[in-house]
């Protein structure tokens, strides 16, 4: 095992687990909306989605994206079409009501499973998948280095959701008018429309 490739790989998965992205800014939002029990469930869909991801392509189905390039294609623009819903759905939220235990009728907090599908059309997650599998896949042997890499993005995915959800509950106390709610989630959807930034410079 080489130990300076793996803190090369640490260091990249901690920024890249722990900076904006459209799942942190999500659960950020859902957070201080739907309360951190509530977004529970949204932590780990993307916490063992994301692991799910980096084990399917590990182990060979990113040779059907590379035959296949088309289907690159088609998931970066489902990714952008549902990003933009999201960013809608996160701006038009309902803030909760005085008890702070439900909302009105509408939207609310993502699914395990909506959050776990979520990462196979989210660009960030793409950037992070592609560079794990590849730039660290000398890590160690293989089937090891894979493992290795899941369980590494199951340790530090739990931490960065639960800490982004966590930061969006504790905003819950401050921000206590309904328009002071509605006026943070329009920021976090402008943020996470911002989010989509690359793709198009990709493209």
């Amino acid at each position: 095992m080489s130990h300076s490739l793996m803190l090369a790989f640490v260091v990249f998965a901690v920024v890249m687990f722990f900076t904006p992205g459209p799942n942190n800014i999500m659960l950020l939002s859902s957070g201080l909306t739907y309360g951190f029990r509530r977004t529970v469930p949204h932590i780990a869909g993307i916490t063992v989605g994301f692991a799910f991801m980096i084990g399917a392509v590990g182990v060979g189905l990113g040779t059907v994206f590379i035959a296949y390039p088309v289907l690159q294609t088609i998931l970066k623009y489902a990714g952008v079409a549902y990003l933009v819903y999201l960013a809608a759905a996160i701006a038009m939220a309902e803030p909760p009501n005085a008890d702070r235990k439900e909302t009105t009728p509408g939207r609310g907090p993502m699914t395990f499973w909506g959050a776990a599908m979520f990462q196979w059309i989210n660009a960030k997650g793409w950037v992070m998948v592609i560079g794990t599998i590849t730039a660290y896949a000398a890590i160690a042997a293989f089937p090891w280095n894979i493992a290795i890499q899941i369980s590494l993005s199951l340790i530090l995915g739990t931490l960065s959701c639960t800490a982004w959800a966590l930061f969006g509950t504790a905003l819950r106390p401050i921000l206590t008018s309904p328009r002071a709610i509605k006026a943070f989630n329009v920021v976090m959807a402008i943020l996470l429309l911002a989010s989509l930034y690359p793709v198009f410079m990709d493209a």
